[in-house]
């Protein structure tokens, strides 16, 4: 039997689980200014996928390096989530 399938959708459902409060808490302390940070991330995971000697080390940092990008997105996203009151508001923050 081959798990390897399962393996990497087990793992990224933990790197969704993982990058969802990630975003919430860089939103609420440094707010959306902080993206260039994950576009780097993002894309330096995605250069060591290519580099990366097996196949599962590949899709987990691709995983990541996607997770990262998609997570610019999200920090947007977050910002408008926070105005609608769906989010609180970090009051030591302009």
């Amino acid at each position: 039997m081959n798990y390897n399938g399962i393996i990497i959708g087990a793992v990224s459902f933990l790197i969704i689980g993982i990058f969802h409060p990630i975003v919430i808490k860089t939103e609420y302390y440094w707010g959306k200014k902080v993206w260039p940070f994950f576009l780097l991330s993002g894309i330096l995971f995605l250069l060591a996928s290519l580099w990366a000697n097996s196949w599962q080390v590949a899709c987990i940092f691709g995983l990541i390096g996607f997770s990262c990008l998609w997570s610019i997105h999200e920090l947007i996203e977050q910002e408008e989530r926070v105005k609608k009151g769906w989010f609180p508001k970090n009051p030591n923050r302009k």
